[in-house]
């Protein structure tokens, strides 16, 4: 890597707004792009903030190992430059000097002489006893979670949990899916095969093709909306909310529009769909999308928690797609920075917020119609809780049974566990009012 391009400084620049900041990752890689023009410069620094993120546990026990006393919690900056340079002696091919050489550098422009040799000492101490230091790791250090989220996903997920945790640290293969507005997959497989780009099936989605980390604005048709981006497991509310054309469709808390734009697609546009959110600028993402995809809905900002948010004279909808808040725990390894950003006392409001949401949709759903309640959590109260409260109070709900087979059954609903079916972690529930 080029030392005239601080490649390193603007990731642990990154790093400092994502860990002490509380941006999230997205935000944070904005200003770092902008400073790096060469793809390949990005992807670098991507890496390496993405494997911090991943792995800020394991690399705290090292630096533990290899230190006689703590940092203290204002030497961030310091503590950011290890992290970085640890999971670059771990994981990446660098040579060592030159991780040393680096990190050591980075300290002394920060001003802080004092952490040069701290610094030196660490990476030289790992450099020398990797072995016995990464053997003497703790099942829950090599796992690398914070305590908070590890239990309660051992607490949802009692026989699964360690699979679930282990697959939040792997890197995710790119899932498309394709138009079918636009050609089958096999046609935009063989488009994909001849501009050398390998692909397979997904096994459970029928629109998806599975591919290796890319630029996706370079791939054949994406300026055509041939296909977008979205997990396989995403892709499964398509076929869970069963739409015909001319059917009336709400799809709550829509941004960026990945699964009104896949029901819109599967009836070829022939639906009167309505797109909400509360963010207007997230809604400028399910605009956009709508746009290259060239697809039409009608979009609308609101704020769906609050009762009243929607007049009924408007009439009611033959489908609900409820994409609610939540933990976004089921997807941690396509977003990191969750593990760092999500604390445990987000958790209680968001099932509060969820519960609000749920309530106020119910009376916009007609009769017979159904409506489909999704969560990329993996948490058990934000899931099968949840809809035991909702079935509970609403004796005018009944569940639908999902007859699939793939993911878990739950108590009430479905789920999909991160990595074990190739999809990210998802939640479905289908609730269909009666008709009388």
């Amino acid at each position: 890597m080029s030392e005239s391009v601080p490649v390193r400084r603007l990731a642990r620049e990154a790093l400092t707004r994502i860990l002490r900041d509380g941006q999230s990752l997205s935000a944070a890689r904005e200003p770092l792009y902008k400073r790096l023009d060469q793809t390949r410069d990005r992807a670098f620094a991507m890496v390496l903030v993405q494997g911090v993120l991943r792995w800020r546990w394991k690399l705290d026990a090292v630096c533990a190992r290899c230190m006689d006393k703590p940092l203290r919690n204002k030497e961030h900056e310091v503590r950011h430059v290890l992290y970085l340079a640890l999971y670059e002696l771990m994981a990446l091919s660098t040579p060592d000097y030159a991780v040393v050489d680096e990190a050591v550098k980075q300290v002394q422009k920060l001003r802080r002489g004092w952490a040069r040799g701290l610094v030196n000492a660490v990476l030289r101490t790992f450099q020398r006893e990797r072995d016995q230091l990464l053997a003497s790791l703790d099942e829950a250090e090599n796992l690398s979670h914070p305590p908070w989220l590890q239990s309660a996903i051992q607490g949802s997920w009692p026989d699964d949990w360690r699979s679930v945790l282990h697959h939040n640290n792997e890197i995710p293969e790119t899932h498309l899916r394709v138009n079918r507005m636009h050609g089958s997959v096999a046609e935009y497989a063989s488009r994909l095969d001849e501009a050398g780009i390998e692909n397979r099936a997904h096994p459970l989605a029928a629109d998806c093709l599975i591919i290796g980390s890319t630029d996706v604005t370079v791939l054949p048709g994406y300026a055509q909306g041939d296909f977008s981006v979205q997990d396989a497991g995403a892709q499964q509310v398509s076929t869970l909310v069963d739409v015909t054309a001319g059917m009336r469709v709400l799809d709550l808390c829509s941004a960026p529009g990945g699964k009104a734009c896949h029901l819109l697609e599967a009836t070829s546009g022939e639906l009167e769909l309505l797109a909400v959110d509360i963010d207007s600028d997230r809604l400028q993402r399910i605009e956009q999308n709508l746009e290259r995809l060239g697809l039409g809905a009608g979009v609308m900002q609101a704020d769906a928690s609050q009762a009243g948010w929607y007049d009924l004279a408007h009439g009611d909808f033959d489908r609900i797609v409820l994409d609610a808040p939540c933990s976004a725990s089921g997807v941690i390894r396509r977003h990191p920075d969750i593990k760092s950003l999500r604390q445990p006392e987000d958790i209680e409001p968001l099932i509060e917020l969820q519960r609000q949401i749920l309530d106020n949709a119910w009376p916009l759903l007609r009769p017979g119609g159904v409506l489909l309640y999704v969560t990329c959590s993996v948490l058990r109260q934000e899931n099968s809780d949840q809809i035991a409260r909702f079935l509970a109070a609403h004796d005018d709900a009944a569940e639908c049974d999902i007859d699939v087979d793939w993911g878990r059954a739950c108590e009430h609903g479905r789920q999909l566990l991160p990595g074990i079916d190739e999809t990210d972690g998802f939640y479905f529930a289908l609730l269909r009012k009666s008709a009388g």
